[in-house]
């Protein structure tokens, strides 16, 4: 930075950065719109590590922006809170750090990015992706599963009273199916059915050797409820984000990817 440069950024705190050309022209230079990461939010210890994890991951991964989180539900800060923190003069992006869309994408997080007073935008959703299959893969490769004759894969998801969530789910679980080769079904854990211990207790019907395999973003109390309803499985997956692992790659790209995508569907620098 130039000794002007340098003293017009001392005079001028909280506005946009400015740089000096050649011929010593001020040129004005927006801020890039900020990432703001939201998760839903838990009381395991565990899952808050993993999950400030991934953002710590994407921020190291694009130090040019200002990435921050927050929470739509449970923890602090919440999401307006979040955006209040972003610089006054940037525009932001919220990149919800959700599986599938349902109401906390579509109502909850429609509602908090049209209420504040900055140019914010709102990104879709992680999933469906097959970077989430990846990770996946291996999660179920770690926990001894191999593709064979016989098996069986239940995809243990959350849930939601919202139908396009709920399809999304579906959908994951069609791309497991055809990633493995192996008959994928769906058992959710709330809102939606069958219920995991169900579709796990048909599944073993067909085949001895069942996996469950976790559609969860991190541990906590739906992962708790995993273990519980998947007892009758013979191996259960970790969630995407195992605390004290470096956040997968695949979903530390699909994050940022997110981000551009809406940046540019808002015209956003």
């Amino acid at each position: 930075m130039t000794l002007l440069e340098e003293r017009l950024s001392a005079s001028r705190p909280g506005v946009d950065s400015f740089t000096v050309d050649s011929d010593s022209v001020l040129r004005h230079t927006p801020l890039p719109a900020a990432l703001v990461a939201i998760s839903h939010g838990t009381n395991s210890v565990d899952g808050q590590a993993a999950i400030a994890a991934l953002v710590d991951a994407v921020a190291y991964a694009r130090p040019e922006l200002a990435v921050t989180g927050g929470f739509v539900d449970v923890q602090q800060p919440d999401v307006a809170a979040s955006l209040g923190a972003v610089r006054p003069d940037s525009a932001a992006v919220v990149v919800p750090l959700l599986l599938s869309a349902g109401y906390h994408v579509h109502v909850d997080l429609h509602r908090e990015t049209r209420a504040h007073d900055r140019v914010t935008t709102l990104s879709r959703a992680l999933g469906p992706d097959d970077r989430l299959i990846d990770v996946l893969e291996h999660r179920l490769r770690a926990a001894g599963f191999f593709s064979g004759p016989g098996q069986e894969v239940v995809l243990a998801a959350a849930g939601s009273s919202d139908e396009r969530a709920v399809d999304d789910c579906r959908t994951v679980s069609a791309l497991l199916e055809h990633r493995l080769g192996v008959r994928v079904t769906v058992g959710f854990l709330s809102a939606a059915t069958p219920r995991l211990a169900c579709a796990v207790a048909e599944a073993r019907l067909r085949s001895d050797h069942v996996t469950v395999s976790t559609y969860l973003m991190a541990p906590g109390f739906f992962f708790d409820l995993t273990r519980t309803q998947g007892a009758g499985a013979l191996l259960v997956t970790a969630p995407l984000l195992v605390p004290g692992e470096t956040a997968p790659a695949p979903l530390v790209d699909l994050v940022i990817d997110r981000y551009l995508e809406a940046k540019e569907h808002a015209g956003l620098f």
